[in-house]
């Protein structure tokens, strides 16, 4: 068992320049260019090419997610990450669920059948997609879909939860990091803090929230 000790950490220091790389890879890994642009004009960093290789591109698939436009985002992702969708069986049924669900949201229930018929009928010989299927299905069933049981499938973060894992996705079939830096270091302060409280007693290290973190 490893002998840990927190006060051997408590006089690290962290660099400024590595506070501005963990800034810099969220603001490129969530494609706000723009904003990259302007803080490393601000900071004098300079951005690996590598990085910034179709951010512009990556942008416009996460947008058409977000916007629901499901069909528009499964062509350009053809076109930045060919064979990603053909080798993602779980992201190429979420995109095409998304935009079985946009149908559903805009009333056209016939185009909804027929695109469940056509496009997601052959999931449902995969066990795990079974329940998922099923649930939108019933969206049919409801007049105002928006306030029946599975309501939160068409709500924004469930479309943003299918834009992130398409942004990872997109990124490690690129080579680079799936995960932005600030997200890594939240991940390992989770860890480290749940190891903590384990090994040094619960009353001393409460489990991590990055929510009470940030309402301090």
């Amino acid at each position: 068992m490893m002998d840990l000790d927190p006060r051997l950490y408590e006089n690290v220091s962290v660099s400024d320049n590595d506070v501005r790389d963990i800034v810099l890879s969220y603001l490129v890994h969530n494609c706000f260019k723009e904003t990259a642009e302007t803080f490393l004009s601000s900071t004098g960093l300079k951005l690996p090419i590598d990085y910034t290789v179709d951010v512009d591109k990556r942008k416009a698939i996460l947008n058409f997610v977000l916007e629901g436009d499901a069909v528009k985002a499964i062509e350009l992702t053809e076109e930045l990450a060919p064979n990603l969708l053909e080798n993602d069986m779980d992201l190429h049924f979420d995109l095409l669920s998304l935009h079985f669900i946009e149908l559903v949201r805009s009333r056209k229930c016939t185009e909804a059948v027929e695109f469940g018929q056509k496009k997601l009928t052959p999931f449902g010989k995969v066990s795990k997609y079974v329940e998922k299927l099923e649930d939108f299905m019933a969206l049919l069933a409801y007049e105002e879909p928006e306030k029946s049981p599975m309501f939160h499938l068409l709500s924004p973060e469930y479309r943003q939860n299918v834009a992130d894992s398409l942004n990872r996705a997109i990124l490690a079939h690129a080579n680079l990091p799936a995960y932005s830096s600030l997200e890594r270091v939240i991940q390992q302060s989770a860890v480290v803090r749940q190891y903590l409280q384990q090994e040094v007693g619960k009353d001393s290290y409460t489990p991590f929230s990055l929510k009470a973190f940030l309402s301090k």
